[in-house]
């Protein structure tokens, strides 16, 4: 039986930056040989049935022909449009699914192991937990986390309020955190939330990248 099965867990991949600051196109830049965002949907498959690319129309259809692709509601007004934008998805074609598995399209040291330990927190959470988020030394990392279906409203809410940084719409919803001894049964390097913002960030992230499947 899958998680999706197992939880209603459906997953999305937030792929709507710009990277200005990256330079090029984040998402596909390669890790050994798969583009990284092709290495998220591959992660995310291993504990959702459903995934899918939260992203502008069209811009990575050429990409892999399999990838299924939700525009984003609002572009270039940063990730938690685009969190909304998956779960008012999820409420519209899969009412009965519970969680979502959102996850940001370059985090290179993710792992399957520990994607599936977080869905399974969230089908274990206490009743009115509405996001499951794990918090490293650098805060909360919502890009990384299961949020409940049902938190959409209130994170519209702070949306239409003026509110962009996501960690601020969180304080709208109950979170369960997942702190820094559970997350690094997973990660004793701490790198499980590397993000790659800048061509320096890629660089340090490729000298210490090893090939092999990210369980």
């Amino acid at each position: 039986m899958t998680y999706d099965q197992h939880c209603g867990a459906r997953g999305y991949v937030l792929a709507g930056g710009e990277s200005t600051r990256f330079g090029r196109d984040k998402a596909l830049v390669p890790f050994g040989d798969v583009p990284l965002l092709l290495r998220m949907v591959d992660l995310a498959r291993t504990c959702a049935t459903s995934v899918t690319v939260v992203s502008a129309p069209r811009k990575y259809r050429d990409l892999d022909t399999r990838l299924e692709i939700l525009e984003d509601r609002w572009p270039g007004q940063g990730p938690l449009g685009g969190i909304i934008t998956a779960l008012e998805n999820t409420a519209k074609t899969a009412p009965g699914a519970t969680w979502n598995l959102i996850l940001s399209c370059d985090m290179p040291f993710l792992t399957g192991d520990w994607l599936e330990f977080l869905v399974d927190s969230a089908r274990r959470s206490s009743t009115g937990v509405q996001a499951i988020v794990p918090r490293s030394a650098h805060g909360l990392e919502p890009l990384c986390a299961c949020y409940r279906t049902d938190a959409v409203e209130a994170l519209q809410t702070a949306f239409s309020a003026g509110v962009r940084k996501v960690t601020q719409a969180l304080k709208q919803v109950q979170l369960e955190l997942l702190d820094e001894p559970v997350w690094k049964r997973f990660d004793s390097a701490g790198r499980l939330f590397w993000n790659m913002n800048t061509p320096a960030d890629f660089e340090g992230a490729q000298r210490l990248w090893k090939p092999g499947p990210a369980r």
